[in-house]
């Protein structure tokens, strides 16, 4: 069985996509898919619905939150080592235009910055054209044990 406190997060991470371990249930309350995972960088498919709408009807902000958090925080996660941990401490948000409903888009977390205490990565959310939806930038504070 495998442990994931002895495994690195691109470890974990891949594990996770290939169904080995149990995804992050996060990813059943907003719909992330991982399909591209390395060292760095990190892309899923997303695809708000009938769940994420605010009382407008239109996708709810915190769809793009949550998931901007989530790549950019698994960025980051793919250059720790094991039984290490992170934590987002800042995260900012541009929401360059609405999240369509039901229609598959692509988040990509990349790291720009690792230092001993500290991680900064930015995320964003596009199309199968590359148009922006929503940006974002995140510094995480790594846990050491």
């Amino acid at each position: 069985m495998m442990n994931p406190l002895q495994m690195t997060g691109l470890e974990l991470l891949q594990a996770m996509a290939d169904g080995k371990i149990p995804p992050a249930s996060i990813s059943q309350t907003i719909p992330m898919k991982p399909t591209e995972i390395q060292e760095g960088q990190i892309t899923f498919l997303v695809q708000a619905d009938d769940r994420h709408l605010n009382p407008l009807g239109g996708v709810h902000g915190g769809f793009a939150a949550t998931v901007l958090d989530t790549v950019t925080g698994c960025a980051i996660h793919t250059v720790l080592e094991a039984g290490v941990g992170y934590g987002t401490i800042d995260l900012n948000i541009k929401m360059c235009r609405p999240i369509p409903k039901d229609k598959e888009l692509t988040a990509i977390g990349s790291v720009i910055n690792v230092s001993k205490n500290l991680a900064i990565s930015e995320g964003k959310i596009v199309d199968e054209t590359g148009k922006l939806y929503a940006h974002g930038t995140a510094t995480c504070m790594i846990i050491r044990a």
